[in-house]
């Protein structure tokens, strides 16, 4: 064999082995010691659930932020003042509830606690109307409730559903058969005509009762947030004439001036003579509904680590920052585990690279730390990253994202060595093939593809952050645990990660950023499974 061949050989195999040492070398730095101290703080109530824009999500943000410069990273968005940070500043916009309430009889009635509404309405001042009741605002050739009922510029109280007879056969139908007049939505064939009637507002008493009742207000209450869901862009609202309160027999026999075993009587009435009412019951309201604007002022962490001879290739290390506050109840959702441990994890393997690069073992592709936020909301920091990227995603090798490593699933509860991994196949085989070879060589835990697979009704892999790098091409590896009891709930704290059990995911993460930042070759995209 040639000589020089045979020490190029040698050669070749020695730095390797003392690569493949460095590597191990670092990533005992990190602990589950150094897990829990990072934490302790970032899960702690003092930072009320991290909820996006929040004071505590700023906190946070600091803590992480404090800890990149004491590693030696760059900050590399810009401030308004021209200057670097390591903040990436975006907003988020939404239009929410304001003051909203209906008045009657002397009596204030709460939103979302007496009564809910369908649809959107936008009244910022209090408005008072007369109120008619025009029985159950039905318009057929055998049955019209607005044959003898003026409406126009007033609001209309309507019961819900249709009406029976005696023998509880439907009147329109005469048999069991319902109409539309009785559909899911049947509130919005109700209100159209209403409108087109002239009436100016719509109310519906609903034939829920007590304990009934009160569950279906917290439900809607709970559908409602869908009105006030931020956005990226400021949002452009426009408000649906076709809405209606749905309120209690109660709080409509106080706005029609009556009393509620009279209103009934009126019902009843109808269902007696299978015919309209002849003339209905009349009132006044007062109410107001409020949408106002909001600006969630946030931020991504982002920290830059440059390379050596590859600098202008960069791997990008992502976990979120944030979680979902205070529960309407006054409890604090720490997110230990969602995403404290991904937060955490960050901060020890930018650690780790950062000792390499001052013991002259530095990568030679460059890595940015990404602590995103919105993600709870859906996945804005993420998405606002990809479209205003620090360093251009052409040049962007892979997102590696960690997202809920702390605890086990009740698939694992008797084996905790494993991590799902999501993604790695999905653009890249070589992705796939390095992970795979860093959890043989350094890790040895079970890497779990369940939800790896297209046809997971969970879908994991749309519903984290990694999603809005693998939307623009670049390969992304999802690191999860699963789902467990305590997810979105108060009971995700500290002293239920299993530090233990984190440590080699966070090195399997490190071993594989290693390998991507230091190999000759970038890895190819090659496939597109998503």
């Amino acid at each position: 064999m040639n000589k020089n061949l045979l020490a190029g050989m040698f050669l070749s195999v020695t730095t390797l082995t003392y690569a493949q040492d460095d590597a191990a070398k670092y990533a005992a730095s990190i602990t589950p010691e150094d897990l829990k101290k990072h934490l302790v703080i970032i899960a702690s109530d003092s930072l009320e659930g991290r909820d996006t824009g929040s004071p505590g999500q700023k906190k946070a943000a600091d803590y992480v932020s404090k800890h990149f410069k004491e590693y030696g990273l760059q900050p590399i968005a810009t401030a308004a003042d021209g200057s670097k940070s390591f903040l990436q500043k975006y907003n988020l916009y939404k239009r929410s509830w304001g003051d909203v309430y209906v008045k009657a009889d002397g009596k204030k009635y709460e939103f979302n606690k007496d009564f809910y509404l369908n649809g959107i309405l936008d009244i910022p001042a209090e408005t008072s109307s007369a109120v008619v009741l025009a029985g159950y605002g039905i318009e057929e050739a055998s049955y019209n409730d607005y044959a003898n009922l003026d409406v126009k510029g007033k609001a209309v109280i309507l019961f819900d559903g249709e009406p029976k007879n005696t023998d509880g056969k439907y009147i329109l139908s005469g048999n069991d058969e319902k109409s539309k007049w009785s559909a899911p939505v049947s509130w919005q064939n109700k209100a159209k005509l209403a409108l087109e009637k002239g009436a100016k507002f719509v109310f519906i008493i609903t034939d829920k009762t007590g304990d009934d009742l009160n569950k279906e207000i917290r439900q809607r209450a709970v559908m409602a947030r869908r009105f006030s869901s931020p956005t990226l862009k400021p949002v452009q609202e426009s408000a649906n004439r076709v809405t209606s309160f749905v309120l209690s027999p109660e709080i409509a026999s106080q706005i029609l001036n009556t009393s509620v075993q009279k209103l009934m009587k009126e019902k009843s009435e109808i269902e007696k003579t299978g015919k309209p009412l002849s003339k209905g019951l009349s009132g006044n309201v007062a109410f107001k509904v409020e949408r106002v604007n909001e600006t969630i002022e946030t931020e991504n962490v982002a920290a830059f680590l440059e390379g050596t001879d590859k600098k202008d290739e960069v791997l990008v290390i992502s976990a979120h920052l944030d979680h979902i506050g205070i529960s309407p109840n006054g409890e604090i959702n720490n997110g230990a585990d969602d995403d404290g441990s991904g937060t955490v994890s960050l901060l020890e393997i930018a650690q780790a690279f950062s000792k390499a690069k001052a013991d002259g073992k530095g990568p030679r592709r460059s890595i940015l730390f990404l602590n995103v936020t919105g993600e709870e909301k859906g996945l804005f920091g993420s998405e606002y990253y990809s479209e205003h990227p620090l360093l251009p995603l052409k040049n962007t090798i892979a997102d590696l994202n960690i997202d809920m490593i702390g605890r086990v699933d009740e698939a694992h509860k008797n084996d905790p060595k494993y991590v799902y991994v999501i993604g790695a196949d999905k653009l890249s085989s070589q992705l796939h093939t390095i992970s795979e070879e860093a959890n043989k060589k350094y890790v040895n835990y079970k890497l779990d593809y369940t939800f790896n697979d297209a046809k997971d009704p969970n879908r994991f892999y749309y519903r984290s952050d990694h999603y809005n790098f693998a939307k623009m091409g670049v390969p992304v590896i999802f690191y999860f645990t699963g789902v467990h009891e305590d997810y979105h709930r108060p009971g995700d704290d500290v002293e239920k990660i299993m530090f233990d059990k984190q440590a080699p995911i966070v090195k399997l993460v490190f071993h594989t950023a290693w390998e991507l930042v230091n190999r000759n070759e970038r890895i190819v995209v090659d496939s597109n499974k998503q």
